[in-house]
C-alpha cells in the first residue's frame, strides 16, 4: 500500500465514525474538521457506498451520501453487533500493541488497551513462551541517545543503489524497526532533506554534541522512498485509466483534473518510469523529463527490433 493510500485510508477510518457520532454534519463542517475538499469527501463517500460483504443487498452494504448539504452514513446490519476475534487475530493485535508500547511509541491510551487485552488473551497462570529475538545492532542505542537529545551524529554510510561510502551529518529524529531492520529517520545536511538510514549500513556513528532544533512533527517512523537530489524526475500526464499508479509509486499530484492527472516521478534509474510509461501506453504522455525521453525511445526501438526479428 503506498502513503497516499494509506493516508486516504486512515482519513476515511476516523471519518465515518465521527461522521455517524454526529449526525446532522454539513458537508462545510466535515471538510474542515477532516481538511478535506469537497471532491474528495463526494470521492471517498462514493468508496464507502460500495463496502459491505458478499450479497450487496441493502442489509450488506453501508449508506454513504451527501443530503441537503449534510453528510449521511449508516452503517450495515453487520455492524450492529461488535465483531469477535479469533484467537490467531487477538494475539497478533497483542503482538504489535506490546511492540508498539516496548518501542516507546504507546501513549496510556494504548497502554491501557495492551493490558486489557492481555488479560483476556492471556489470563493469569497462563503458561508464556519466551522468545530470544537478535540483538539490536550497537548503533542503535547511540542513534536513540541522540534523537532524544536532538544531538547531531556523523555517519559513515554505504549506500546499497549506489554502492559507495559516504561521510554524513545528520539530526537524527528517531530509531525504529520494521520488518527486522533498524532505522534511523532525520534531516541528512549533505543532501538537505529529510532520510532515512538503514542502521547496519552504518559503517560508524559518533554523536558530535552540536544541538539541533527537531521539526514540530516528527515524520510517523515508517520505510518508504524518498527522492534524493540527484534523482532523475520527470513530469507525466496520466488519463482516467491510468490514476492507479498514484496508489502504487511515490509520486507527487501536481494537478489533479477530471481529464487528467499531472504527477512528478522520482526514481534513481530513468528505466523505472520509461518502463511504466511503455506499459501505460496512450494513457501516459511525459510533460517533462529528457532522461526518461531518452530511455524510453531505447526501450521503444528494442522492443521494435525484436518485433521485426519474430517469424510471421
Amino acid at each position: 500500500m503506498s502513503a497516499r493510500t494509506a493516508s486516504r485510508l486512515a482519513r476515511i477510518l476516523a471519518m465515518i465514525p465521527w461522521a455517524i457520532a454526529n449526525p446532522g454534519a454539513s458537508v462545510v463542517e466535515v471538510c474542515a474538521r477532516f481538511q478535506y475538499t469537497e471532491r474528495e469527501l463526494a470521492s471517498d463517500l462514493n468508496i464507502v457506498f460500495v463496502c459491505g460483504l458478499p450479497g450487496y443487498g441493502p442489509g450488506d452494504l453501508m449508506s454513504a451520501e451527501i443530503v441537503d448539504d449534510e453528510v449521511v452514513i449508516d452503517m450495515a446490519d453487520y455492524f450492529a453487533n461488535a465483531p469477535r476475534l479469533t484467537p490467531a487475530e487477538a494475539l497478533a493485535l497483542l503482538a504489535a500493541g506490546n511492540a508498539m508500547v516496548g518501542a516507546g511509541h504507546g501513549g496510556a491510551v494504548l497502554e491501557s488497551a495492551v493490558s486489557k487485552l492481555e488479560a483476556v488473551v492471556l489470563p493469569p497462570g497462563t503458561e508464556v513462551i519466551d522468545v530470544n529475538l537478535a540483538a539490536e545492532p550497537e548503533l542503535v542505542g547511540v542513534l536513540q541517545e541522540a534523537a532524544a537529545a536532538n544531538e547531531v551524529v556523523t555517519l559513515t554510510y554505504w549506500s546499497l543503489s549506489r554502492d559507495e561510502v559516504t561521510e554524513r551529518e545528520v539530526e537524527p529524529w528517531s530509531v525504529f524497526s520494521s520488518l527486522g531492520n533498524w532505522y534511523l529517520i532525520g534531516h541528512c545536511r549533505m543532501a538537505g532533506a529529510q532520510r532515512v538510514f538503514r542502521v547496519d549500513r552504518i559503517k560508524a556513528g559518533t554523536a558530535t554534541g552540536e544541538s539541533f532544533t527537531p521539526p514540530p512533527t516528527i515524520p510517523a517512523p515508517e520505510v518508504r522512498y524518498i527522492p534524493a537530489v540527484d534523482d532523475v524526475r520527470a513530469r507525466i500526464a496520466l488519463l482516467p485509466p491510468a490514476r492507479w499508479v498514484v496508489d502504487y509509486y511515490p509520486v507527487e499530484v501536481v494537478s489533479d483534473k477530471p481529464e487528467e492527472l499531472v504527477v512528478d516521478f522520482s526514481a534513481t534509474d530513468p528505466l523505472v518510469p520509461a518502463q511504466l510509461m511503455l506499459r501505460l501506453g496512450p494513457d501516459a504522455r511525459l510533460v517533462e523529463g529528457n532522461e526518461v525521453e531518452k530511455a524510453l525511445a531505447e526501450l521503444r526501438s528494442k522492443l521494435l527490433a525484436l518485433y521485426q526479428q519474430t517469424p510471421q
